[in-house]
């Protein structure tokens, strides 16, 4: 099968389209005939060897976590899916086991690719809604999670002003509908370029990158880009008593900010607690798509995601008629 690998570790230039053998399904394990796949932050980071120590990987690595496709074979035990399944979900390389969730992982061989190998009993994998398309249900899986983790956590009331820095990505323009549904005041990080965007998402006021262009006394202020040890300027926008909320590592640490009273949370729902991708699914606003790659372009799409600013999810579509096997 065609796969996008990285055959040692490296920067996405590396990458290369190659032919690499049809992954198949152990017990309580499914096979999918991948239609669609979307590009994350780990399909960069990992290759490039900064996990190293805690997630060394096997070569050649298949990239990829997000996913909408047809289920092809069915391992022993499996109920949950059967051949002919339409599904959708999100799952982390086999070397991350250790980090990821305590029950029920979502796992497998890499997205970008023909076929793909997952773990049928987790809550990150579900049956894609009729209504959903297969580039958007590709699109939505770790966005989704976020922004369902985010809102919750944050517990966001109507008429709190929300300051969203880097709210042009996924997560972000994912997580804009969630607040303007929530009734709160959006203050949205953004170029101008992406103004029409944001603002047809329910942003209500948009803002440079500077720290010097940050508001100053908001209620709920979330991270979505810069590393969670570079938060004192997106603090300093915080009002006393009020909440931060980032979902970059490395993991924060209260005295990073520089702020007693502002309550400081990293959000990461490994185990599904917060919602699972039957949940995500209800999302009611579709994902906004960037840009669309075929496969014989997904090492350029991983390319793009790590060198250009990009808007929205990158998709790499896998097969153009999204049809079953």
């Amino acid at each position: 099968m065609k796969a996008v690998i990285a055959a040692e570790y490296g920067p996405p230039e590396t990458y290369t389209v190659a032919e690499v053998p049809v992954p198949r399904p152990g017990p309580g394990q499914i096979q999918v005939r991948i239609a669609a796949a979307s590009i994350n932050p780990a399909d960069v980071r990992l290759p490039s060897g900064v996990f190293h120590d805690v997630a060394p990987l096997e070569f050649p690595h298949v990239p990829g976590n997000d996913f909408a496709g047809t289920v092809s074979e069915v391992g022993a035990g499996v109920t949950a899916f059967q051949v002919g399944d339409e599904i959708f979900g999100q799952a982390v390389p086999r070397a991350l086991r250790g980090m990821a969730g305590a029950t029920r992982p979502s796992l497998s061989t890499g997205s970008l690719a023909e076929y793909a190998v997952f773990e049928a009993d987790t809550p990150f994998l579900a049956h894609r809604p009729a209504g959903l398309g297969v580039e958007e249900a590709a699109a939505l899986p770790t966005i989704g999670l976020a922004a369902r983790a985010l809102m919750a956590t944050a517990e966001v009331r109507a008429g709190e002003t929300a300051l969203v820095v880097g709210a042009t990505g996924g997560v972000g323009t994912a997580l804009v509908p969630l607040l303007a549904a929530a009734k709160a005041r959006v203050i949205a990080t953004a170029t101008a370029a992406d103004g029409e965007i944001l603002r047809a998402l329910g942003a209500d006021e948009l803002i440079g990158y500077a720290e010097s262009a940050y508001p100053r006394g908001v209620d709920v202020a979330f991270n979505l880009v810069l590393p969670s040890d570079e938060l004192t300027g997106v603090a300093a926008a915080v009002r006393p008593g009020g909440r931060l909320l980032t979902i970059t590592y490395p993991v924060p640490r209260q005295e990073w900010i520089g702020r007693a009273d502002v309550a400081l949370r990293f959000v990461l729902d490994m185990d599904g607690a917060l919602g699972g991708m039957r949940e995500v699914a209800e999302l009611a606003d579709p994902p906004v798509i960037g840009r669309r790659y075929t496969l014989d372009q997904g090492a350029q799409a991983c390319v793009d995601f790590a060198r250009r600013h990009t808007t929205g999810k990158l998709v790499v579509t896998i097969r153009p008629d999204g049809q079953g096997s």
